[in-house]
């Protein structure tokens, strides 16, 4: 292949008349135009490649964007998720607390109700025991008076 050095340094024999030999210069010309012709489809390919893969590359880019999104949502995403979780829990809580809030009023109050129930038999029983002990005392004054008379 010819090099731009080998182009400036050439040198054509001349022929009569001060002139260059006309076929050494036309064989020098082919071989310029083959060299030439070459490097410029080498370039033309390579200008194509370089096309096709900045084509690429921004395909790659555009790629990798819509993957910084598409996890930038799933982030965000996992993030709300979890934020709804834990607000659902603490409302879980929240109720379960005020469910255990309402049991201990209710127990208190069948507790209250369970105690002035047993006064209330403890009263009955006392007054059943005293109207016993009535009847048994009435009883008793009978026996003796029916003694008494015999």
């Amino acid at each position: 292949m010819i090099t731009p050095l080998d182009i400036e340094n050439k040198k054509f024999s001349k022929k009569t008349f001060n002139g260059y030999d006309p076929e050494e210069v036309d064989i020098f010309l082919d071989d310029l135009t083959k060299d030439y012709e070459n490097l410029y489809r080498q370039s033309t390919e390579s200008k194509k490649s370089v096309e096709d893969l900045e084509t690429k590359l921004e395909h790659y880019k555009q790629i990798e964007t819509a993957m910084q999104g598409t996890l930038l949502m799933a982030q965000n995403a996992a993030e709300e998720a979890k934020n709804n979780a834990k607000k659902e829990a603490e409302q879980i809580i929240k109720d379960a607390e005020r469910r255990a809030k309402e049991s201990t009023v209710d127990i208190d109050s069948e507790i209250k109700a369970k105690k002035k129930e047993l006064d209330e038999l403890k009263k009955q029983f006392d007054v059943y025991k005293a109207k016993m002990e009535s009847l048994l005392i009435s009883q008793l004054e009978l026996i003796k008076d029916i003694n008494e008379d015999k």
